[in-house]
């Protein structure tokens, strides 16, 4: 039986600084090294790409750079709501796998639960959904690129309001718009177009989507792990569960179905990597400095990344586990940052043992100010350490 060969965790952030930090030739290359890029918070695609481009980009070309392959036609990107019921952005060519992996559920359970929504509130049912959704579909053929409220007007079906939670303390009355238009995206039958306004805003135009080709779920999980492993391997079942969003039956039969190979981590758990991929690769001589937004990939690849933070890293998150902008030293977090009103970024280290790092640190904290130019930015979900930095 041939031996399990050991994993360090030394050798997981060289490894990690040599797959996730690396910079890569453009936009959809950094994509598809990541896998999936985080955009709930529209500003976290952006910065994520732009500190991964092989020519690190003068103020607004890697925000232009980006918005060409999002917004261009035929677009190379494209935004979708998949694993964990969270938005991402992925390349257009791997949506149908991404869909099919775990995109497909997340439109069910929001399908279904539109229509308990709307048959509670309102008395409506299927047949009146499926009218208006029509009516938007011919409203964005109509008025390609429009917005929420510019639907609202064309579609006056959708300025309908439903009240939840009657009779309780928390009571509200919820327009039924967002939630339909939501639904719809979600199963790809529009998507978002340019933001109704800067590269930071989060409120999108809608335009009739191209239909993704059909594709078996067990392969796409296949498919998608195998991405997985390539980017943030080695990984443990739970790391990889947690990341998708799967049962962890459908964890092991995709990690089945590609092969993959063990390996023991330093806290003893089975990590995974690709067949023929578990030699450790060194570290890097000279470890590069990132500076990455809130949600970049490479802080939110795993479920238990206690060996590449720092310690007091509870700082660095928010109540609910979302991880606020980190600095990178190689493949380790050593500190977060933040953008001050004037538009200057703070940082502070919080790995006692990275001091060397300091004045790489400061030239990366002043580059990005230089890209940000007048921008400036609040994460969506804000941390101790950030709320401390931008005071």
């Amino acid at each position: 039986m041939a031996q399990v060969r050991r994993f360090s965790d030394q050798a997981r952030r060289a490894r990690a600084a040599d797959r996730l930090m690396a910079r890569a030739g453009g936009v959809a290359d950094v994509v598809d090294r990541l896998v999936a890029v985080h955009a709930t918070d529209p500003a976290t695609v952006y910065l994520a790409i732009a500190a991964r481009l092989a020519d690190p980009a003068a103020p607004g070309d890697a925000v232009s750079a980006v918005e060409q392959e999002l917004y261009a036609r035929p677009a190379r990107l494209t935004r979708m709501l998949a694993m964990r019921r969270t938005m991402f952005v992925v390349r257009r060519s791997f949506a149908p796998e991404v869909y099919a992996a775990a995109g497909r559920r997340v439109a069910v359970k929001l399908r279904g639960d539109l229509l308990a929504f709307l048959a509670e509130g309102g008395g409506w049912d299927a047949a009146w959904l499926d009218d208006v959704e029509a009516e938007v579909a011919a409203a964005l053929t109509a008025h390609p690129e429009s917005s929420g409220a510019q639907l609202s007007k064309l579609v006056p079906r959708l300025r309908e309001q439903v009240v939840v939670a009657r009779g309780k303390p928390y009571e509200a009355t919820q327009n039924v718009a967002s939630r339909i238009i939501r639904t719809m995206a979600a199963e790809g039958r529009i998507e978002r177009c340019t933001p109704a306004g800067s590269w930071t805003s989060g409120q999108f135009r809608w335009a009739l989507a191209e239909p993704l080709p059909e594709v078996p779920a067990v392969p796409a999980r296949a498919a998608l792990a195998e991405a997985w492993l390539r980017a943030y391997g080695p990984g443990t079942e739970a790391d990889l569960k947690w990341w998708t969003g799967w049962t962890l039956g459908e964890t092991r039969k995709a990690l089945a179905a590609v092969g993959a190979e063990a390996v023991v981590l330093d806290d003893g758990a089975t990590g995974y990597v690709l067949p023929g991929d578990a030699e450790a690769a060194e570290a890097a001589q000279a470890p590069a400095v990132r500076l990455l937004p809130a949600l970049d990939p490479a802080a939110m690849g795993w479920r238990e990344r206690g060996w590449f933070l720092p310690p007091d890293h509870e700082q660095l998150f928010d109540r609910t586990g979302n991880i606020g902008p980190t600095v990178w030293w190689g493949g380790q977090v050593i500190g977060g940052w933040a953008q001050r009103p004037d538009g200057t970024i703070a940082w502070r280290r919080l790995s006692p043992s990275h001091a060397a790092a300091d004045a790489h640190v400061a030239a990366a904290a002043n580059g990005l100010a230089s890209t940000l130019d007048a921008a400036r930015l609040t994460p969506r979900f804000r941390t101790p350490l950030e709320r401390a930095l931008s005071a």
